[in-house]
Order: structure tokens, then C-alpha cells, then sequence
């Protein structure tokens, strides 16, 4: 596939994930970790523009230029921006604008595709590739908290994403042998700056679950007492869970005695049988604990990756999110896409039913803080 022709398809189907949502959804931003439809829409032209237009396409006009303001997520090398919990706080630009925006920067980056690239430019244009996956994965699970926290529990779509997966496959412990394997990326297509470091450790001998958790799993968990006993959480998780009286997991509501859960097709009772989404990294170590088993290591889940099914979920690990031995991170504002982040976060492997196609990897590293669930994550027991 030619270069514009994937560009085009990347941009067309952010815009079709926002195609049935109202004008008013567009804007709204519930907490911090949720942004704007808008804004995402905003921010991956603004990245296409900035990295790319700006540097290569000569006689380019930006658009707006308090866009970089407006637009900018985290990059203190391009300068000042709107602060994240602001986002939400503008009216203006508006849908239609941001649309215009996208329609403006496209005409451009086709121009620029006509003839071959630089090296360097296609090194950008393919990270924006890929941004702009990563910015349609959270679309969805923005959209969803949005939709999710509103009492009236509107529909999203009921046909246009295959967001569920049930846990059929006979459950067994898939065993590995103790040795020391390589971790992390050896191709030579696109991955991310913090895959890189191949690099050999050594693993005892450990098992790990075919499948991942189910709801019904999970409910047993929640039954015994799960969220009242203080023995299966670390101090952190527990002081979470009280503060934040949490019993369990996002979008789960308990109605007349019987468990339901919000999905982008509305309100539905609880599929006891569809793997378990939503949950904290505490509420993972918690579960695991209970179960009398444990998280499994990044190192653990990429060497077994190829042993069973995964994909379908974000799946905690026990594992500090660092740099690989050997990380450096770029020059410039592309050395801050992820280096600066390795510090107070766990790594989770996979990948989820709302990651794009060809957007994922064995040796994809995602990382959040301990207490985030509205990302699709779930649990894959080890012993």
C-alpha cells in the first residue's frame, strides 16, 4: 500500500469512530485522563502539521497558529499549551473547524506525498501513523467513559466495533522452561523507541493461564469479600479502594439484586462468561492474591505470548515500567514520546478490542499508572 493511500485510511477511520456520536459529546471532558473527541481529532492533525508539514513541505502555512497551543499534548520542546485538564474547558474551535483542520492538513500531506520522501520524513510520517492508532484506541475508551458516566447510558453503536469476548477455550497453565531468552523488538518494521534494547534475562521456570479472567471469576472474587479484606491489596491499592469507595469493577452497577455493565451498546447484563475489563493494576494484584497466584512478569508474558490467545484485553503486569538497557531517547520532541513516562507506571502487554489493525506487537510496551481502568485492561494469571 502506498504511503498516502495508508495515510488515508489511518485519518478516515478516526473520523468514523466519532461518526455516531452527537455534536455535544464532542466536548466533554469527565476527569483528567479523558479527552475530548474534539481534541483528539485536533491533535493528530496538529501532529501531522507540526512534525512533518512544518519540516518538509516547503512554502507550508500552518493553519491557525494558536493551534500549537491549543493542540499540544505534552511537548515542553514545542512550547506552551492548553493544561490537560483544560481541554475539556474549550468551546472554541468548534466540530465543524477541527473538521475543516483535518481537511486543510490532509490536502497538504497528500501534496507532500506525491513524490518520494526522505528517509527522515518517512521515520515521522510512520510514527504519525501510528500516533494517530494510538489517539483511535483512546477515542474509544474516552468515548466510552463519556458515554459510560452519563445516567442515561446512551448507545454508542451496537454494530460498528466487536468490542466482547468470551472465555470458551478450556482453561490450562502453560508451562516454560527456566532459561534466558531475548526480549524486546528484532525487526525491522515500525516499533516504538521503548521496545528497542533487545537484551537477554533469565526466567525460572514459571506457568502462565491460556485464558484471561472472566467476569464470573471475578464475581467469585467480589462474593467472598474480595474488596473487604486488606490482606490480598497492597497499602496503595487499599487506601484506593476506600477513598474512592470502589467495590467493583468500572461500569459494573449492581440493579435489583442482578449485575449489569455499561458497553458501548448501552446498558446489558453482565456476560459472566466475556473476559473481565476495566480493572485497576490494584485490583489485578488484589484478584491474583486471592486466587493464590500472581501477576505475570512483561519479561514472563512476551516469551509465552506465542502459547496462547491474546488480544483482546490490556493485560497488567507485575513490572515497572523502565527503559531497556541501552534506551536513549531521540533529539528533540520526539526524544518525549516515551522516555520521560518511565517512572511510576506498570507495563501492560497485548493489546485490546478496540487496538486498531496492524497496531499491535509481542514486544508492545503500554504502560498506566496503578489505579486506571477505563482503558480495556484484564487480568492473565502466572505462578
Amino acid at each position: 500500500m502506498m504511503l498516502s493511500e495508508k495515510y488515508l485510511q489511518i485519518r478516515k477511520h478516526s473520523e468514523q469512530i466519532c461518526e455516531p456520536l452527537e455534536r455535544e459529546d464532542y466536548v466533554v471532558q469527565p476527569i483528567v485522563d479523558v479527552s475530548p473527541p474534539k481534541w483528539h481529532l485536533g491533535h493528530t492533525t496538529w501532529f501531522f502539521e507540526t512534525f512533518i508539514l512544518e519540516a518538509f513541505l516547503p512554502g507550508y502555512q500552518v493553519y491557525n497558529p494558536a493551534y500549537n497551543y491549543v493542540f499540544n499534548s505534552y511537548y515542553e520542546t514545542i512550547g506552551n499549551r492548553v493544561i490537560r485538564t483544560d481541554r475539556g474547558n474549550l468551546s472554541r474551535p468548534g466540530v465543524k473547524e477541527i473538521y475543516q483542520y483535518r481537511a486543510y492538513v490532509d490536502a497538504a500531506m497528500l501534496d507532500l506525498l506525491k513524490a518520494p520522501i526522505s528517509p527522515k520524513a518517512e521515520e515521522l510520517l510512520l510514527l504519525g501513523f501510528h500516533h494517530e492508532q494510538q489517539h483511535q484506541e483512546l477515542l474509544l475508551t474516552d468515548i466510552k467513559y463519556i458515554l459510560g458516566h452519563n445516567p442515561l447510558f446512551p448507545v454508542y453503536s451496537t454494530t460498528a466495533f466487536k468490542l466482547h469476548h468470551d472465555q470458551t477455550k478450556e482453561r490450562e497453565m502453560i508451562s516454560i522452561k527456566a532459561g534466558i531468552y531475548e526480549i524486546g523488538y528484532s525487526g525491522t518494521d515500525f516499533c516504538f523507541d521503548n521496545e528497542l534494547g533487545r537484551h537477554k534475562v533469565y526466567l525460572p521456570e514459571f506457568s502462565i493461564s491460556s485464558n484471561l479472567v472472566t467476569n464470573a471469576e471475578y464475581l467469585e472474587f467480589i462474593n467472598s469479600g474480595g474488596y473487604k479484606n486488606f490482606t490480598y491489596w497492597h497499602a496503595e491499592g487499599w487506601d484506593w479502594i476506600n477513598i474512592n469507595q470502589i467495590s467493583s469493577p468500572m461500569y459494573w452497577h449492581l440493579i435489583d439484586g442482578v449485575w449489569h455493565t455499561y458497553t458501548l451498546a448501552g446498558l446489558q447484563p453482565l456476560a459472566v462468561q466475556e473476559a473481565l475489563t476495566h480493572i485497576s493494576y490494584y485490583e489485578a494484584y488484589a484478584y491474583a492474591s486471592w486466587a493464590k497466584l500472581r501477576l505475570p512478569t512483561e519479561f514472563e508474558w512476551e516469551v509465552a505470548a506465542k502459547s496462547f490467545d491474546w488480544g483482546q484485553r490490556w493485560e497488567w503486569t507485575e513490572s515497572a515500567y523502565l527503559p531497556y538497557p541501552g534506551f536513549s531517547k531521540a533529539a528533540g520532541a520526539i526524544g518525549e514520546y516515551n522516555g520521560k513516562f518511565m517512572v511510576n507506571q506498570k507495563v501492560l502487554r497485548g493489546a485490546s478490542l478496540a487496538t486498531p489493525e496492524m497496531h499491535s506487537r509481542i514486544t508492545y510496551r503500554n504502560f498506566f499508572h496503578p489505579q486506571l481502568r477505563w482503558q480495556f485492561t484484564g487480568i492473565r494469571l502466572a505462578k
